[in-house]
This record gives C-alpha cells, structure tokens and sequence, in this order.
C-alpha cells in the first residue's frame, strides 16, 4: 500500500476515485486500486460516462449489438451499460463496503442532469436507479439545487442513500444538511433504520479557484494578487466548520443511530499549473472526510503528496478573515457560486446529451 495515501487513511480522509470505465472494472484495473492505493470508493457523473463510453466503444461493443437487436432506446440504453458499469464496481467494492460497516465502499450514479430542476422527476428517477443498481452500497448523486433539496429529503426519507453533489457555497451547503436532517427525521417516521442510509456532501473545489482568481487577477492590486488561490481552500475549510456546527446541534444529537452526511471535497484536479497538484489533497485533510480525486491527482498524491496531518480543523477564524478580505474587494461570492452551480448543471446536460448521441448512433450502426 502507498505509504502518503495509507498516512491520509489513518488520519480520517477517505479516499475515492473520481472515474470509472468498463475496461478499468473488466482488466482488474480497480481492484488493483483498491489494494495498492487506498481507493475506498467510486464517484460517476454524466462527464466520466460520457467520456468512459464515447473512448472505449469497443469495451461496450457487444452489449449495444444486444440492446439494438432488443430494439431498446439511446436513453435506456445508456441507463442499462451504466447501471451495469455501477453494478459491477459495487461488488469489487464489497469487502470494503463490509469491513467499513457500510460507510466506504461506496460508488454513486447521477439521475439525469436535464432533471435539475423538476424535484418530482427527480425523485422518481433516483428511486428507478436505486432500484435498477439493486446494490446496498450505491448513492445517488442529486444535484444541490434549489428543486434539489427536496428531493434530497423525500429520497433520504424513502431509506435511499445519496451523494448530493454541485455545492459550491457554504449557504447552500447548510441547506443540504438541513435536507439530510430532514430526510432522516422522515426516514424514522416511515420505520427507515436510520443506520442503513449514508450521504456525502460534495463540495467543488478547483472550480472557485478558476473563477476567483479571475476577477482578483482583473483587479490586479497588491491585496487582490495576495489573496490569488486562497478562495476554494478557505471556502471548504469554512465547510468544514459548518458541518462541525451542524454535529454539537440538538437537532443532530436526537438522531440517535444516524450516520454524519460527512463532506466530500469534489473537483480536486489542478487546474492552475502555478499551484501543487496536490493542494486539494493535502490542504484539505480532516478526520472523517472524503476526497474524490481524477487519477491523475490520485497518482499524483501517492508520488509526491507531503503529509502533514490534519489542515483544516482550527481554521475557521482565519478561513473567515480571508472571506471577509475578498468581500472586502469587491468579490461578489455568492454570484460565484450561484454562476457555478448554473455551469455545473449546464455541462452535465451537455455531456448526457453528447452521450445520448453516442449511444443512438452506435446502436444505429450495430
């Protein structure tokens, strides 16, 4: 085992793949993963299906020859090779699923981004998946929007885990453990064991990063350069605290048998080749929290990755200073993260769209 990504086990981060093909299930690439770099779980979105499909055509060759001759649609087809993909990765995540007692292991698929914004489509399409997978140790990414939240509260309500995904804000995150809460007190009404139901949070990172850092370089003084590459850093670790808050509340403390909704740190590749590419790693490690990483970044780490231990717990007032410096500027952050999670949202239709095509004309020519 890689000796920096065990120190990150041991110190509470699990940590997850962010990408998942057939040929990586098929040639004993994941396993190998699992046993040699502390992979502890699987995140999907329509981008990696889009990407895993569309690059591989000959891995899932055989299984579109099937679905055309059973004369199925792109759209149930894409949903069939991508349960199955899902399916397959839950089972070489059992064992770790076992000996975490539920909490890692664990490999999410999205409901369909067009559904963003209808709670009620929403809700019924993660209940199809959580049916179709049929695997104890899946999530269902629901995406953090405004029609999302309730959503995110009748799925937990139902006994589904979910992965809440495309948070960008502290606001918005407090409004998805307001959800989680939620899901769970309805869980308990419905007789739901509130133990079987995990979440994660995910909270992008990188993606601040490029927007901030933007604007303060458009501002170009000496205050607005100092503050380049701090915004993603402080605005997780400022996360983190409110996540902290949420667990020493009343309202936490009375869901006796519940499981944390614990913060998974997403969009943790690099994108500025100015900072480390292990910032979002090594920046962002705290006891009970999860890092979804491209495999770039996980190699990365592994390779080069200095550990330092816990960086975030105890950064709250200094976090908060930051936030008030860019404020201060003329940062205008909620717009940000409002405009992120709109081009969030926007890029996944894109590439389900651009999946869709793929599939319609594979199965055309099969």
């Amino acid at each position: 085992m890689n000796a920096i990504l065990e120190n990150l086990t041991r110190a509470g981060v699990s940590i997850w793949l962010d990408d998942l093909t057939r040929n990586r299930i098929t040639s004993g690439n994941l396993k190998v993963l699992i046993d040699t770099m502390s992979v502890r779980g699987v995140t999907t979105n329509p981008s990696i299906f889009e990407g895993a499909i569309a690059g591989n055509a000959d891995a899932y060759a055989t299984q579109i020859a099937t679905l055309a001759s059973d004369g199925v649609s792109a759209e149930q087809a894409v949903r069939l090779m991508t349960s199955d993909d899902v399916r397959n990765a839950c089972d070489i995540f059992a064992d770790v699923f076992t000996a975490s007692g539920g909490t890692d292991g664990r490999v999410s698929i999205e409901v369909d981004p067009r559904l963003a914004r209808d709670t009620q489509a929403t809700i019924a399409e993660a209940q199809d998946l959580w049916n179709l997978v049929d695997r104890k140790n899946l999530l269902i990414k629901i995406p953090a929007t405004v029609e999302g939240l309730p959503a995110i509260t009748e799925v937990i309500g139902r006994g589904i885990s979910v992965n809440v995904t495309l948070i960008f804000s502290v606001e918005r995150y407090s409004q998805v453990m307001d959800a989680y809460m939620a899901g769970l007190e309805l869980a308990l009404e419905r007789g739901h064991s509130l133990s079987d139901i995990e979440s994660v949070a995910s909270f992008f990172v990188s993606r601040v990063d490029s927007v901030i850092d933007s604007l303060l370089k458009a501002k170009g003084s000496d205050e607005a350069i100092a503050l380049l590459g701090q915004a993603a850093i402080v605005n997780a670790r400022l996360a983190w605290q409110s996540f902290i808050e949420v667990l020493a509340s009343d309202r936490w403390k009375s869901l006796q048998g519940a499981n944390p909704q614990r913060p998974l740190w997403a969009s943790t590749g690099v994108k500025d080749p100015a900072y480390p590419d292990t910032r979002y790693v090594i920046d962002l490690v705290a006891p009970g929290c999860v890092n979804t990483m491209p495999e770039k970044t996980l190699f990365a780490v592994a390779d080069h990755g200095l550990f330092v231990g816990d960086t975030v717990s105890g950064t709250a007032d200094a976090s908060a200073s930051i936030w008030r410096e860019l404020d201060q500027l003329g940062i205008d952050v909620t717009a940000v993260c409002e405009e992120l999670e709109a081009d969030g949202v926007a890029k996944f239709e894109q590439a389900w769209t651009a999946l869709l095509d793929t599939v319609a004309k594979a199965l055309d020519r099969a």
